[in-house]
């Protein structure tokens, strides 16, 4: 699995701590939770959203369309987004 360095909102500063801060209301109560490896520790406290850390200008207009694209208002349920991003997920091989 590569690995790939994030900056969790701990560690934040300027511009990236300042689209953490707009980005968390919008996200799931889970997405507050750290997610864990595989192998037990801790894969990063940001989560899924860490993974554009490094790049915070692409990450707030990414992630917004994500939460977007997600919401409860669409046809599908939550259970039928989440599904499908399993899918694809496993499809690409992707850990996360």
């Amino acid at each position: 699995m590569a690995r790939i360095r994030t900056i969790p909102p701990s560690q934040a500063a300027g511009e990236l701590k300042a689209a953490y801060e707009r980005l968390s209301p919008l996200f799931p109560p889970e997405y507050a939770r750290p997610e864990v490896a595989s192998e037990g520790s801790t894969l990063n406290e940001g989560g899924v959203v860490a993974l554009h850390s490094l790049l915070p200008k692409v990450m707030e207009p990414m992630m917004v369309a994500f939460v977007e694209m997600m919401s409860p208002e669409l046809a599908l349920t939550r259970r039928q987004h989440e599904m499908i991003n399993t899918v694809v997920s496993r499809a690409n091989a992707c850990q996360y």
